[in-house]
């Protein structure tokens, strides 16, 4: 028999027909300077920048980014490509409201002060190790080292916005939970 689901209270054990098809194609982190957080995400993380997409009536822009896969085929076309972004798995939105940059005294909730909301984003890394060396060569802040805390093989890094980033090596986490 192939996994559907774990069964907990409130997951529903079939899938309805009427989603087949639903993608989950992106989360969105607001952010005060665009120039440098698209850094971060492209020069730090790997990803690259998709679509940006202003909108001036409303004074804001979205940008979108990709970790695409080797060998991957992305439309030149703008149109195509925008179209293209929006079928994706797995992609960040940032979102930048016009005139944050220029003020010293702005910030972002990061999600993790108190009240708590929103936690973090994810990136699995083939090699956790190598992961953390690249990290600390380029100077990135820790929330918590692999070997720190009680969950090791899990580091958590901030953006330049604050927002938590955790980096974990999948193949590292076969006994999470086990023991619970």
């Amino acid at each position: 028999m192939t996994f559907t689901t774990e069964i907990q209270p409130g997951v529903a054990e079939q899938v309805a027909p009427e989603t087949r098809g639903f993608v989950f194609n992106h989360s969105m982190l607001r952010v005060k300077d665009p120039a440098v957080s698209l850094d971060f995400y492209t020069r730090v993380m790997g990803m690259r920048l998709l679509r940006k997409l202003d909108f001036p009536e409303m004074k804001f822009s979205l940008f979108f980014l990709h970790r695409a896969e080797e060998g991957e085929t992305i439309p030149e076309d703008a149109g195509e490509r925008t179209a293209w972004t929006f079928a994706q798995r797995g992609l960040l939105e940032l979102t930048h409201n016009w005139g944050t940059e220029s003020d010293p005294a702005f910030k972002y909730h990061d999600g993790n002060a108190q009240p708590q909301g929103f936690g973090h984003i994810c990136f699995s890394v083939p090699d956790l190790d190598a992961a953390v060396a690249w990290f600390d060569s380029h100077g990135v802040t820790y929330v918590k080292r692999p070997d720190q805390g009680k969950m090791k093989d899990v580091a958590f890094i901030k953006d330049p916005d604050g927002y938590w980033i955790e980096i974990l090596e999948p193949g590292r986490l076969q006994a999470l939970g086990l023991n619970a």
